[in-house]
């Protein structure tokens, strides 16, 4: 796959953990979208060992019911009906197909689209490309390396000035002293 490039799937969610003895699933959400995604009749498919793609062994699996709880969801599956048969499912990632994401509103952006982007101050000065995108709390993180320094931006708002996808650059605006951290 060539920097930028879209996926043929996106990890969704995560089934944690079996909940109760019926079938039913914690699922944690891992995406922007959860309400789109996990609906009843959504086809979804579960991921190899590695995450990415599906897994030849299992076929599509469809959304019977879903609710929320707690930070993520209770979701029942078609053909899921006791705690056993959802338990040689846990700790698999849930796939979409990439064809069936929802379209992004204006100023959104993937992911995986970021992965790659030259990275520059307003100023100019080239910081090097962006390899990893980190979700954490307070804000998502841009790792970002020349192959020899490393940086860990914030993606916010008051330091991402600009995302320009067709020149696949992210102009930045680091206050003093996050560059040498």
């Amino acid at each position: 796959m060539t920097k930028g490039a879209d996926p043929p799937f996106v990890v969704v969610g995560h089934l944690n953990k079996p909940h109760g003895t019926e079938g039913e699933f914690f699922v944690w959400s891992l995406t922007d979208r959860p309400h789109e995604v996990f609906r009843p009749d959504r086809e979804l498919r579960i991921s190899d060992s590695d995450g990415r793609l599906p897994d030849e062994f299992f076929p599509p699996i469809r959304i019977a019911e879903t609710r929320p709880y707690k930070k993520g969801f209770l979701v029942r599956f078609h053909g899921v009906e006791d705690r056993n048969r959802a338990e040689f499912l846990r700790d698999r990632y849930l796939l979409l197909p990439f064809a069936e994401v929802e379209e992004l509103e204006e100023g959104e952006i993937f992911y995986h689209q970021l992965l790659g982007m030259e990275v520059r101050t307003v100023e100019g000065r080239l910081l090097g490309t962006v390899r990893e995108v980190y979700t954490v709390d307070p804000a998502d993180l841009l790792q970002v390396s020349d192959g020899q320094e490393e940086y860990l931006i914030p993606f916010t708002e008051a330091i991402v000035v600009e995302v320009d996808r067709d020149e696949g650059t992210v102009t930045v605006d680091p206050p003093p002293g996050l560059l040498d951290l």
